[in-house]
């Protein structure tokens, strides 16, 4: 593996974010090795896996890579795109995913860690959604993975302000279920996985299908759904996603104009 290393002991699997000098951005082949790093825990049986940096990393993942991002007019995060498939595999996975968080979180790498299971954080993590800082469209799937962790003012001004929410108010707004000191959050989180390893793996297996299945069970009719749909297209389809790519790859402030 190229960007990533894994390991597995008693149980717990480990995947381990080892591109730090892209800021953990999930390039199309980091993604494909992630994919292929979960089918390995769920052959080899492992009770919990945990995601995580490399120590002390500055960034847990700064979200995609932006020179991926395809041109105005194709979604950028179509069901079939290799981070949607990602989220998928984490939340089916029916052993437990915890999150360790070291670091800022930015973007789809924010979408990510929001569908993992339990998120602990040290100190220096933080929380920023990003999609209107380059005018790209969220789908539904992601902004409801928001919406089953925070409360929809909360999920509004992460979206439209694109700021960083620090830990100390991640913790107290339920984004992490423990906030631990940078020594101790390694233990902190190994400890909790060892005590889920002693649980009954398909009891687990069951009760997170469950709370998966009853957490989305939002009803919508078709004519909203299409709706949804038809909104998404209207800001890939535009000026301001273009706008916001070239910015970012030239390096400078984008200027949007709402169309």
């Amino acid at each position: 593996m190229k960007y990533i290393q894994t390991q597995i002991e008693n149980h717990i699997a480990t995947l381990t974010f080892a591109n730090d000098e892209k800021r953990n951005s999930f390039s199309l082949d980091m993604l494909t090795e992630m994919q292929q790093a979960l089918d390995q825990f769920l052959e080899e049986k492992a009770r919990v896996v945990v995601l995580r940096s490399l120590k002390a990393a500055k960034v847990w993942s700064a979200g995609l890579r932006i020179d991926e991002l395809p041109e105005p007019g194709k979604d950028p995060l179509s069901y079939a795109h290799p981070l949607e498939a990602m989220m998928r595999k984490i939340e089916d996975f029916p052993a437990p995913v915890i999150a360790m968080i070291e670091g800022g979180v930015w973007g789809g790498g924010c979408d990510l860690a929001f569908c993992c299971d339990i998120l602990i954080g040290g100190p220096q993590s933080s929380f920023a959604i990003t999609p209107a800082k380059i005018g790209v469209p969220y789908n539904a799937t992601g902004i409801l993975h928001f919406l089953n962790v925070v409360e929809m003012n909360t999920a509004k001004e992460m979206f439209f302000t694109a700021q960083p929410i620090k830990a100390e108010r991640a913790y107290d707004l339920g984004i992490l279920n423990h906030l631990i000191s940078a020594e101790e959050i390694e233990d902190f989180t190994y400890d909790m996985a060892k005590k889920i390893t002693f649980n009954s793996p398909l009891s687990i297996a069951v009760i997170k299908e469950q709370l998966n299945l009853l957490g989305k069970a939002r009803p919508m009719n078709a004519d909203r759904f299409e709706k949804v749909n038809d909104l998404r297209q209207k800001a890939y389809n535009s000026y301001d996603f273009l706008e916001g790519k070239q910015s970012f790859l030239e390096k400078r402030h984008p200027k949007f104009k709402g169309k």
